[in-house]
């Protein structure tokens, strides 16, 4: 019988806890803020771009700040605290949120959120290798993923009730949004508290004088990472194929309300894929220990090759519940595997720090892919065509990940070539 440690379940249960505002902003918060600026007299144009302008500053601020904060991290006892700050920043701004009057400070606030919310993910993700063994890595990531996507299903289900049934309750929508986003704040604040309790840093950076300056240990693991072909190739490939996830999951939306879904069907859909994602990211994570993670990993990036040729076609509502489900299944694999794939190759005392760059390729990779649909189809006026670019991408960095694993077996010719290019970059 698989037995959890008190450090893993404390790990695991801040992924229940941090899920909740993700969800959070994939539905109420811009619901609530467009509230806010309609009262203000904003136009529907104008809110929706400050509303996009909000979310790109949050992930400059993220790219930015992410290498900093993860090299101070990995210094002697500074991990837990650094978490603990972003933590409590974090939590404290999702639950003032819904007492703002105003849209602009709203935005700001969301800034702030959204992007503590990231670096404190930098750190989480970097505890995985300290509070479990190697050869339990791939299950534990993958039971966070799962535990975090039904586990937030209940303070989301909570707020959606408050703001759905606020006449039948007896109280405002504006209240009901307070209590809402409130629920939210206190339950990643709760949900924290264990691991703030029991993780230990075991691993840090040893100081010198030569590395003291923040920035140039920012510049020494860099340098590192490009001659470690190995984390340098997977890297690329990670941002390649997760390009292709992040592209399907953000592009949803737009899917379901060109095929005729309303807002509800559309929240439906949102739950049937965390439903979903909760048994089967338990399932990749039971099938990691008898198969090894790069073949589960490869299986998912082709899983999602053809998702996201069903895309292409997909002109029916049923076919939306399809590819709803369809991403449930293995979303949860192909994060959670990569997660902890990248932890057994990467050097402990650096962890945040290489997370932080992986955060900045996961970053650079949520954009890429709906950018590139959006001018291949206005310069083709063809949806099909720009789609489908989703499918190259996630096929090149299927190619960069096999490439990663024959260079960790040793065969290594290509990634010498590849590696040798970008030298010449």
């Amino acid at each position: 019988m698989f037995k959890l440690t008190k450090q893993e379940k404390s790990w695991i249960l801040y992924d229940v806890g941090n899920s909740a505002f993700i969800l959070l902003v994939s539905t109420l918060l811009p619901l609530f803020f467009e509230q806010l600026a309609t009262k203000d007299g904003v136009s529907s144009v104008t809110y929706l771009a400050y509303w996009g302008y909000a979310t790109s500053i949050a992930t400059i601020l993220t790219v930015l700040l992410g290498p900093i904060l993860g090299a101070k991290g990995d210094q002697k006892d500074r991990k837990r605290i650094l978490f603990l700050i972003v933590v409590v920043i974090g939590a404290s701004c999702c639950a003032l949120t819904g007492f703002i009057s105003h849209w602009l400070v709203f935005l700001v606030m969301f800034i702030v959120t959204k992007t503590v919310y990231t670096l404190s993910l930098i750190y989480y993700d970097s505890m995985l290798m300290e509070v479990t063994t190697k050869e339990r890595m791939d299950r534990i990531s993958s039971m966070g993923f799962a535990w975090g996507y039904i586990g937030s299903c209940i303070p989301f289900v909570l707020s959606l009730a408050l703001v759905l049934l606020y006449e039948k309750i007896g109280i405002s929508i504006s209240l009901a949004f307070s209590l809402a986003f409130l629920i939210n704040g206190a339950w990643w604040a709760l949900l924290s508290c264990p691991l703030l309790k029991n993780y230990k840093q075991q691993h840090y950076r040893k100081e010198t004088d030569k590395d003291s300056n923040v920035f140039l240990e920012i510049l020494h693991t860099l340098k590192d990472i490009k001659h470690d072909r190995k984390v340098f190739l997977f890297l690329i490939a990670f941002f390649f194929y997760m390009d292709g996830v992040y592209t399907i999951i953000d592009m949803s939306t737009i899917y379901g309300k060109s095929l005729g879904l309303n807002s509800s069907g559309l929240l439906l859909a949102l739950l049937l894929t965390q439903l979903i994602a909760f048994p089967c990211a338990l399932l990749f994570g039971r099938l990691s220990c008898r198969f090894k993670t790069e073949r589960l990993i490869t299986i998912c990036i082709l899983a999602y090759t053809g998702i996201s040729i069903f895309a292409i076609f997909m002109d029916q509502v049923i076919e939306f519940w399809i590819l709803a489900a369809l991403v449930g299944i293995f979303q949860g694999g192909i994060q959670a595997l990569s997660r902890s794939y990248y932890a057994k190759i990467i050097p402990a005392d650096k962890s945040s720090e290489y997370y932080s760059i992986m955060d900045i390729c996961g970053k650079g990779a949520s954009f890429l892919g709906v950018t590139l649909i959006s001018i291949i189809t206005q310069l083709t006026g063809n949806g099909t065509k720009g789609i489908s670019v989703v499918s190259l991408l996630i096929i090149t960095g299927l190619i960069l990940f096999r490439i990663t694993i024959r260079t960790e077996n040793g065969d290594s010719d290509t990634a010498v070539e590849v590696m040798s290019l970008a030298e010449e970059d």
